[in-house]
């Protein structure tokens, strides 16, 4: 609780007191600029011992939806449009970023939409120019970087992995890997009508060529694959395609499934 004018602040609630703030890492609002000029605003959570003078490896961390977006909260639990454990990272000597990429809510219509028929596009150029950043500021070592999300951040992930060879490990969590298959057995039929610009017998072409299943060929990054096997939004389908499809080209896999509806 505090006055009106902020000069006086009382604590009236006891949520999470066995926690205190100085043993959780910093995380702080950062900016930088995508290829095309656009600013791109995400957060960092630095290692919880950071130094200044070293480099670390660097956690992108992709938040689902599309519409989903990375908030500055409490990092000590899990989040539904990520569920990975900051806190944990950054206690590992990880440093954490959560890119609110374009697709993004709260950053008004036109950048929400801004996806629409270009999903794997400028979304996955404003991921690398914020990995980019961290590099150039000092913070992160580009030989140690490491990248995951869940659901649609399941599905950059998988984009990114045929894309670029920068990461030395992904988590690819309940992702879509084929847009025609997944448009088939969603319950959300919606969605990709609606990022695509229409059903895929009329727009075959960006269907396959926006599906990681498509590019498999290019994917060489060691890869851990989680699904859950009731995921009605995300089927279970879609991970063992991409399982099938990297064993054969003999990508370095783990993939456990869990028993119960992905989150």
């Amino acid at each position: 609780m505090a006055t009106i004018s902020g000069s006086h602040v009382k604590r009236i609630t006891q949520v999470n007191r066995a926690l205190p703030v100085e043993f959780l890492a910093q995380s702080k609002v950062i900016r930088w600029r995508s290829a095309d000029g656009l600013e791109i605003e995400g957060l960092l959570t630095l290692p919880f011992n950071y130094q200044s003078e070293k480099k670390y490896p660097l956690l992108l961390m992709i938040h689902g939806g599309p519409p989903g977006v990375f908030q500055q909260n409490f990092i000590g639990g899990v989040n539904p449009i990520s569920p990975y454990f900051i806190a944990t990272s950054a206690s590992h000597d990880y440093a954490i970023l959560r890119c609110n990429v374009r697709g993004s809510t709260g950053y008004g219509e036109n950048f929400r939409t801004a996806i629409c028929y270009d999903l794997g596009g400028k979304d996955f150029d404003d991921l690398m120019a914020g990995v980019d950043h961290i590099i150039d500021i000092g913070i992160a070592d580009p030989e140690r970087l490491g990248i995951m999300g869940w659901s649609f951040g399941g599905y950059l992930t998988a984009w990114s992995l045929s894309q670029t060879d920068r990461f030395k490990a992904a988590s690819v969590g309940a992702g879509i890997s084929d847009f025609v298959s997944f448009a088939g057995t969603t319950d959300c039929t919606e969605f990709m009508p609606l990022y695509c610009g229409g059903e895929f017998w009329d727009k075959l072409s960006i269907y396959h060529t926006r599906s990681p299943i498509c590019h498999v060929n290019k994917f060489s990054t060691p890869t851990l694959i989680q699904h859950g096997e009731k995921d009605v939004r995300v089927p279970i389908g879609q991970a063992h395609q991409l399982y099938h499809a990297l064993k054969q080209r003999n990508v370095r896999l783990s993939a456990p499934l869990f028993p119960m509806p992905a989150m």
